[in-house]
């Protein structure tokens, strides 16, 4: 125990010191219990949002829905390949303006939690490492690597002297309460051993010799050396302790769902698995919990790493990819965060006594230093409700949930009784069609910067990738005795490629295509050619989609054709191409000439799409185009494109990809109960990984837009248009004595105990009202929004109540109680109401 002080102490100097490097204004320390911001303990609520994922003029509204949900902390990473593009040569304008984003933050009251790293895996172009890293001499990523060790602590001493000069830190009166150093590297160390072992240790050194005057993390990494908080990510972290009994209890990711593939249906995470996840980790002594991600956003231009990572990041987050609410999940949450804080005063000063309610049902007891407890009741079992007895009275627990009691009698919410509205959204078109003009790429057009070499070059160290593109060239000459050319069974070209995507033409005209997936982005390609005597050119375009974010070393891994290249069928069978004279040409004719932009579209000769040869291959599309009218976020519908990039004035919206339908997954319905994964509830299975790609309004212009799409497929841009998100439906699924905190405070206030009843709320988005009632009944309804159907038990006029109420309304609210339905349709019966209005 002394041991223990003794560290503890020691701790403390060490922070004491920090804070007195840097000023004091604000300190920030800890213990078992909480996270401790100028002498008051907190519970901590984070969400992330990665600022270069939006744009500057999204991140108030941004900022401004997360406090409204009762986030405390705002968590970000610091994104070092945006930031350091070149050796040297910083960057830290518009979608990367990190100081702007973090005094925003603190403009809202709200903390940061900055995840320098300066690894941030987040499925980001090369972990967020810059290209121009894996080639410094001697570099050996994320180990004990001298070049690798100057190269990180460079960028990571520049971001906190940044943020010291602009008096950020809370140390010296910012917002920013805590940070991280590296990132999840506890897998990487378990792989590499002792030089990994020597590296955690020298990064923990060296950042907190920094001086920053608050706490660092290192998730996933249970050996995080004193003073730094080792911290857990995950869908559930309840399990997770500290590896020292004086840190707090962390969870800095916990997932609201999933990432978006190209060729992978998209998972979904129900709110109240979500919300139980949450609660369990309170209830077991968490002190800090993050969202990961709380908005998710897009990877705009070639940001995604994976590879096929898909330009959506909305990760199913409670604010969707365009800043909207995700409902019920954002709003069943914040009720969520508003009943922990009640229990707040109770969380960081005691342990939790626990209770064993029933087979699969325990309390989690808090007390508080003044009397009184808070409680959490838990009923584990995923099919069965369960009544226990806790204290004097008794609570009807919904499988797979946890009641939260701030007084240790009034349930003020569970997990599984979802209070808040549910939305329906639905893509609408907007604006006008697009007059299209085209130009054609040709295959392999070379000049002065081609490259011709003996061999196969990997791609990445060819290109480094400034571009996706790279261009394999090589002749065939096939003799005139050949018996393919008599027989017309024409010989087989086989290809195998790191990956990850390659076309293959044969004398300019496109033979076929191939590609790989996140789960083995290798590919093999393997057609027969329609070769003739005499010279021969075969032509293959490697297409990069992303590079890898995660791995050990992932700096070594390849892509590109890397061979062999056979040829067989031959009358002397088989013919290695592997070795012989290649052509390379980097990126494409239209990039070479920006075609992406308003002054390089000038530079060639455009044709009418309707004079163009229909869906032609290797294609750039432009038009010309005004800003549909109104103030919903937008989109574009690409369904009708295969595959390829697009840009709006210049600015890339990032990779499309419709072509590559979802295979596989587990696409139908969902039940929350039970533990997730990101393979339980998923859709789009069978259809487009991603048919709509998000174009920032501050992107746009009144008139005179310039939209480009490169097609390398030969999709019909024709089907191109803009659609608005916007609310199709919203609904309430409300049992009449659902757990509220107003009926909480009425009993703690002296007031009438007798609860009121709840009611359901229901609104539509700014600019639309509610159109007609798709559903309501008051009684024993199933099934869910979208899908809901009478019970056995169904008041008649509760159509009747929402029809008088809210029909030309932006919003209602009615009460749920039997008269305002025109009685009780089946007493002794516990009823809920469930109601879908349209909005239009």
């Amino acid at each position: 125990m002394w041991r223990q002080h003794r560290m503890l102490l020691k701790l403390s100097l060490l922070l004491l010191c920090n804070y007195c490097f840097s000023g004091v204004i604000g300190l920030v320390t800890y213990d078992e219990k909480a996270i401790v911001v100028n002498g008051q303990r907190r519970i901590l609520i984070s969400g992330s949002i990665h600022y270069p994922r939006s744009t500057p003029e999204m991140w108030p509204d941004l900022i401004e829905k997360a406090k409204e949900g009762g986030l405390d902390v705002i968590q970000t990473y610091v994104f070092w390949n945006g930031h350091e593009p070149s050796p040297g040569q910083y960057y830290f304008g518009d979608r990367y303006d990190l100081v702007k984003f973090i005094k925003l933050v603190q403009e809202a009251g709200l903390y940061v939690h900055l995840r320098i790293g300066p690894y941030v895996c987040a499925e980001w172009n090369f972990g967020g490492f810059p290209v121009w890293l894996k080639y410094v001499p001697g570099i050996s990523f994320r180990t004990d690597n001298e070049p690798f060790k100057i190269a990180m602590k460079g960028f990571t001493v520049k971001i906190v002297d940044m943020m010291k000069e602009e008096k950020l830190f809370e140390s010296q009166g910012g917002p920013i309460i805590l940070a991280q150093i590296e990132n999840e590297y506890g897998p990487m160390e378990y792989e590499l051993g002792d030089p990994a072992r020597a590296y955690t240790d020298y990064v923990a050194k060296m950042a907190v010799g920094l001086g920053i005057g608050v706490p660092w993390v290192m998730c996933k990494q249970d050996d995080a050396p004193d003073p730094i908080i080792n911290t857990c990510n995950g869908f559930y972290c309840d399990w997770f302790s500290p590896n020292r009994r004086y840190k707090p209890k962390m969870w800095t990711e916990n997932w609201t769902g999933w990432f978006t593939e190209f060729g992978g249906p998209v998972p979904h995470r129900p709110a109240e698995d979500l919300a139980f996840s949450v609660a369990k980790f309170i209830q077991k002594g968490g002190s800090f919990m993050n969202y990961y991600m709380y908005h998710g956003g897009t990877n705009f231009g070639r940001t995604a790493g994976g590879p096929f990572i898909g330009t959506s990041y909305d990760y199913d987050a409670p604010l969707d990819e365009f800043g909207l609410l995700r409902e019920p999940k954002w709003g069943h949450l914040r009720d969520l965060h508003r009943a922990i804080k009640l229990c707040e005063p109770a969380l960081v000063y005691s342990e939790p006594a626990v209770k064993i309610l029933g087979d699969k049902q325990e309390a989690h007891v808090f007390n508080y230093k003044s009397g009184g407890c808070a409680a959490f009741l838990a009923n584990y079992n995923t099919k069965y409700f369960a009544n226990v007895a806790f204290g004097d009275m008794h609570y009807h627990l919904p499988p797979w949930s946890i009641s939260i009691l701030p007084d240790c009698k009034t349930t003020v919410f569970n997990t599984a009784r979802v209070g808040s509205q549910s939305a329906h959204m639905k893509m609408t078109p907007v604006g006008d069609g697009f007059a299209w003009q085209s130009f054609n790429e040709e295959p392999a057009s070379y000049d002065d910067s081609t490259i011709t070499v003996s061999g196969l070059l990997e791609q990445i160290n060819t290109t480094r990738d400034v571009t996706d593109y790279l261009w394999y060239s090589t002749d065939v000459k096939i003799d005139s005795n050949e018996e393919f050319l008599k027989n017309g069974k024409y010989p087989e070209l086989t290809i195998i490629s790191a990956g990850h995507a390659l076309h293959v033409f044969i004398n300019g005209q496109l033979s076929g295509t191939a590609y790989g997936s996140l789960e083995d982005p290798r590919l093999t390609f393997k057609e027969s050619m329609k070769l003739r005597a005499g010279l021969n050119k075969i032509s293959i375009l490697s297409i990069a989609v992303g590079l890898p974010n995660i791995g050990p070393h992932f700096e070594t891994w390849n892509a590109g054709v890397l061979g062999p290249v056979m040829l067989s069928g031959l009358n002397e069978g088989r013919r290695d191409l592997s070795w012989q004279k290649w052509s390379y040409k980097i990126g494409l004719e239209g990039e070479a000439l920006g075609l992406h932009s308003l002054s390089g579209s000038s530079t060639v000769e455009w044709v009418e799409a309707s004079l163009a040869a229909q869906r032609q291959h290797l294609t750039w599309h432009k038009t010309l185009f005004s800003a549909p009218e109104g103030d919903v976020p937008l989109a574009l519908d690409m369904g009708t494109m295969g595959k390829g990039q697009v840009w709006i004035n210049g600015k890339s919206i990032g990779r499309y990809w419709p072509a590559y339908k979802a295979s596989g997954g587990t696409c139908g319905s969902c039940n929350y109960a039970g533990t997730y994964n990101e393979k339980k509830c998923e859709s789009n299975c069978g259809e487009a990984s991603q048919r709509w790609y998000h174009v920032p309004r501050s992107w746009l212009k009144p008139t005179g837009n310039l939209l480009v799409v490169f097609e390398e497929w030969g999709g019909d841009p024709n089907g191109i248009s803009f659609v608005g998100r916007t609310i199709e439906s919203v609904c309430a699924d409300i049992f009449e004595w659902q757990p509220t905190i107003a009926n909480y405070w009425r009993q703690v206030s002296g007031k009438d105990a007798t609860p009121i009843r709840p009611k359901a709320h229901l609104w539509c988005a700014p600019g639309q009202k509610i159109s007609s009632i798709r559903f309501a009944s008051f009684g024993t309804p199933e099934g869910s929004c979208g899908s809901f159907r009478e019970g056995s038990c169904h008041a008649h006029k509760s159509y009747n109540a929402f029809e008088t109420r809210c029909i030309g309304q932006q919003s209602c609210s009615v009460s749920i109680a039997p008269e305002v339905f025109g009685g009780d349709p089946c007493p002794n019966t516990l009823k809920k109401l469930s109601v879908e209005a349209v909005c239009s």
